[in-house]
């Protein structure tokens, strides 16, 4: 049997997250927080109504194929979850509904082969992103970057993947992450979280996000065998995947004796404290998990309880946006504020709607590149009315998305905004390592 988008002969029958859909109330809250229907203000595109299509296809009122496009549209920035009365889990009905259609999913040959190299060989495995890292590092270090962009090609073939690919940064990092950083006196033990894509493209970031760590009397550990933390991949509906991530990632870390686990990208942090939930019901994975995501900070909200030495001015003016899932899941929202703020000469610049998202998404600003750019563009209007100079971040997909925004500003691509040059994207801890730079490891505050 099939049904437009979908297979339903494989895999046995449909089940749906119908008990966590019956908790919403249907009150609308959720609706001025959804970027997609504040700006399609379709019902079938806000929370609510893609609860309500969940349940009715659950229950048997709806053909199962036709949820698909209303899902494909959600961005997963889950600020309804922050805006909602009654604590419906709109994340988890999403991801659990995405696991249970993907192997029922039609796709085209190419597609699959896609995913199959993206999420499985590439991202599957620590090899997989050493791999990726090198490949990319050869890309650019034999010019076909260059090649690719003058011929056009990749523009022709996948439009969003050739802006993306066009504002990749091209930094070389000053010194590896790959072994122990002892301080002096190490105030607290971290076993840094690399990342996936962060290490491959944003590696530069990493090894900021040390020197600071460093620089406030932190011991900074790498544990071996860390790689992907699997949410791009419970994000794609690949369950059985992100499974795997999650397992090796918890296993890495309780190899180390780290007091604290830190990553830097907000995404990341996020599925790393929701593992317990990724693993509910299973005695054997679920202690663990919850062990695990116990010591999970985000960089901001663990230096912000830690002292700095002095700091060098930085005479610039800086606005902030939120991590949708540093803010709506992991809840931190001051420190990486009360951060920028502590720096010298910094000019402190409250963006409006900070909260709303900028359309990344994981990979959304490639599966969606239409309603992304749409969200993003709204966005960069936000950030012109700033002022601005620095763009602070503090997510990976999010620094990807808005350095493509500061492109798109300074181009005059933005409706209804003329063309503002001059914007740096830069993650929070680009912007305290270039305060602290030439501060010794260890000194902390006097």
């Amino acid at each position: 049997m099939s049904t437009g988008l979908l297979d339903l002969s494989v895999d046995g029958p449909v089940r749906l997250p119908l008990d966590e859909t019956i908790q919403c109330m249907r009150c609308g809250f959720c609706l001025a927080a959804c970027p997609t229907y504040r700006l399609t203000s379709l019902e079938t595109q806000s929370p609510r109504g893609r609860i309500h299509l969940v349940r009715s296809a659950a229950e048997g009122g709806l053909d199962v194929g036709a949820i698909l496009p209303p899902l494909d549209l959600c961005i997963g920035c889950r600020a309804c979850e922050a805006a909602c009365p009654a604590g419906v889990r709109y994340g988890w009905i999403l991801e659990e509904t995405r696991a249970e259609l993907e192997p029922r999913r039609r796709r085209g040959l190419l597609e699959r082969a896609i995913r199959a190299v993206a999420l499985g060989r590439i991202l599957g495995t620590p090899g997989g992103i050493r791999l990726g890292a090198w490949l990319l590092r050869l890309y650019r270090s034999l010019g076909l970057d260059r090649l690719v962009r003058s011929t056009g090609l990749l523009r022709r073939l996948a439009p969003a993947a050739a802006e993306m690919e066009a504002v990749l940064p091209r930094t070389r990092e000053r010194r590896a992450v790959n072994r122990t950083r002892t301080a002096a006196h190490p105030a607290t033990r971290v076993a840094f979280f690399q990342g996936c894509v962060q290490e491959m493209a944003f590696r530069h970031v990493n090894e900021a996000a040390v020197r600071v760590l460093e620089a406030a009397g932190c011991q900074v550990t790498f544990p071996r065998g860390q790689g992907c933390c699997g949410a791009v991949h419970v994000h794609a509906g690949e369950r059985e995947l992100a499974l795997q991530q999650a397992r090796r990632t918890i296993a890495a870390f309780e190899a180390v004796d780290g007091e604290v686990i830190v990553s830097v990208a907000g995404g990341c942090g996020a599925a790393l404290k929701e593992y317990p939930s990724w693993f509910e019901g299973d005695p054997v994975w679920e202690p663990r998990a919850r062990a695990f995501a116990a010591r999970c900070r985000d960089f901001t909200e663990l230096l912000d309880g830690l002292p700095l030495p002095p700091m060098k001015p930085v005479e610039a003016v800086v606005t902030y946006q939120d991590s949708c899932h540093l803010r709506n899941v992991q809840k931190v929202v001051a420190p990486p504020r009360r951060l920028l703020q502590s720096v010298p000469g910094l000019r402190y610049v409250e963006l409006p709607d900070a909260g709303r998202c900028c359309g990344a998404g994981g990979t959304y600003a490639l599966t969606q590149p239409a309603m992304s750019r749409r969200v993003l563009d709204a966005k960069m209007a936000d950030v012109a009315e700033t002022g601005a100079t620095i763009l602070a971040v503090a997510n990976t997909p999010c620094h990807l998305q808005l350095l493509l925004g500061a492109r798109r500003l300074a181009e005059g691509r933005v409706s209804g905004v003329e063309g503002q040059p001059g914007i740096e994207v830069l993650h929070v801890a680009e912007i305290l390592d270039r305060a602290l730079e030439g501060a010794p490891a260890g000194r902390g505050a006097p």
